[in-house]
């Protein structure tokens, strides 16, 4: 047991000082630090580490220890996703706008339109990575996984780039935040198909789903909410948001379902104050889960192998990455002009809101642990999610967007927050 204890911390100790190390150099290079820490996962899996002499990836991250570090990246990943679900519903409140909606529709059914449709017409091509015959639980997932938007990855660009308070800023955000709701959904939605859960048939799997996520909106939400205003006090709230968190990632990975649904419903669960996330409840989950989410990297990093691909995986990168960019940012683009943005204002939203990073990685183990995807696929799927997100801010630089730029102002509409324009060059 103590050699198992040695191993778990000196593991978690290399895993945080590498992604703190790449992910200031990311930050050095002008790229969001999530960039960087998702190439420390990969780094210190079989990709790199497992190439050097002396069977490093194995002496650092021994089997034994893979189950604790497993557990621990699971409960990072649960809490990430509480957030994701608590947010949500303030950015749809405040900034609901014509623009947001028409951005987040085109930009989720084209790509998850074009996903689809590729994974039918080019099915040789994911055969040759190992992948079985097409099924549709498969087809649904590709189109899923070309049409993620990472909000917090999204949310932390905006702030380096002083976009927050812009009008892409505003627009960008609430579309990133209806579609992550509707993709989470449907993700869900289509794993409780695939995996039917504890035997069951599809439709009795997802009236499963759906009860769950009902008594959950319906039922815990407003009886925490009654219960809360009862025993007001900084104290209270914490850890009761953490109990519920962590409850309905069991109740889900009971299911049969991946613990990381739980996770979100129960964000979406939890009550608000005034609408609006408590901060005594928002900012240490942030923090609690942002401190082990380095050692989801890693465990993404383990199961991606870029040296066991061959020309065929790289001509499916290839099409994927295609899919992925010119799927969401050219409708995105439309549909924000089609809202009243400037073409430069929806220049800058067709570019933010191809951001992936952590929420896509997050979606692909879903797909590899539900076995919607298999080895290969998954590990082109995640060089996908660095090289699309890596794109997001030479892109901005090339559309005109400074780093740090002083936004300029824009009158809102009554009963809306100022917003601004895009900040020039």
């Amino acid at each position: 047991m103590d050699a198992l204890i040695a191993d778990v911390v000196g593991a978690v100790a290399v895993v945080v000082f590498l992604s703190w190390l790449l992910g200031a150099a990311a930050r050095r290079l002008g790229q969001p630090a999530v960039v960087g820490q998702m190439i420390a996962g990969i780094l210190l899996g079989p990709s790199v580490l497992g190439h050097l002499p002396g069977h490093l990836t194995e002496r650092i991250f021994p089997q034994s220890a893979l189950p604790s570090l497993t557990a621990l990246a699971q409960v990072s990943v649960v809490l990430f996703m509480f957030v994701v679900g608590y947010e949500l519903d303030r950015r749809l409140l405040r900034h609901g706008r014509r623009a947001a909606v028409l951005v987040a529709v085109a930009s989720l059914l084209v790509p998850m339109a074009l996903g689809a449709g590729a994974a039918t017409v080019f099915e040789p091509a994911f055969t040759a990575l190992g992948q079985p015959p097409t099924s549709g639980a498969f087809v649904a997932f590709m189109g899923i996984a070309v049409s993620i938007t990472a909000l917090p990855v999204l949310a932390a660009i905006l702030r380096e780039r002083g976009l927050t308070a812009t009008i892409p800023g505003v627009t960008s955000t609430t579309a990133a935040g209806i579609m992550d709701g509707a993709a989470w959904i449907v993700l869900a939605a289509v794993v409780a198909g695939a995996t039917h859960l504890h035997g069951y048939s599809w439709s009795v799997s997802l009236l499963l789903f759906a009860l769950f996520m009902a008594v959950m909106l319906l039922l815990v939400r407003p009886a925490l909410a009654w219960w809360l205003k009862r025993r007001p006090g900084k104290t209270v709230a914490l850890p009761i948001a953490m109990t519920l968190a962590l409850a309905a990632a069991w109740v889900t990975a009971s299911l049969g379902l991946h613990a990381v649904f739980g996770g979100f419903i129960a964000g979406l669960a939890m009550p608000r104050r005034d609408a609006e996330p408590d901060p005594d409840v928002l900012e240490p989950m942030e923090k609690i889960s942002g401190a082990l989410l380095p050692l989801f990297f890693m465990i993404t990093g383990l199961s991606v192998n870029i040296g066991a691909l061959g020309g065929d995986a790289f001509l499916v990168l290839a099409l994927v990455c295609l899919i992925a960019v010119v799927g969401k940012t050219i409708p995105a683009y439309l549909a924000a002009r089609a809202g009243g943005l400037r073409p430069r204002d929806s220049s800058v939203v067709a570019v933010l809101i191809n951001t992936r990073g952590l929420t896509e990685l997050i979606a692909l183990n879903v797909g590899l642990s539900a076995g919607l995807i298999g080895q290969r696929l998954f590990s082109v799927l995640v060089l996908m999610a660095v090289l699309t997100t890596v794109l997001t801010s030479p892109l901005l630089t090339l559309v005109g967007v400074p780093k740090l730029a002083a936004a300029r102002t824009a009158p809102a509409p009554p009963g809306r927050p100022a917003v601004a324009a895009a900040p020039s060059p």
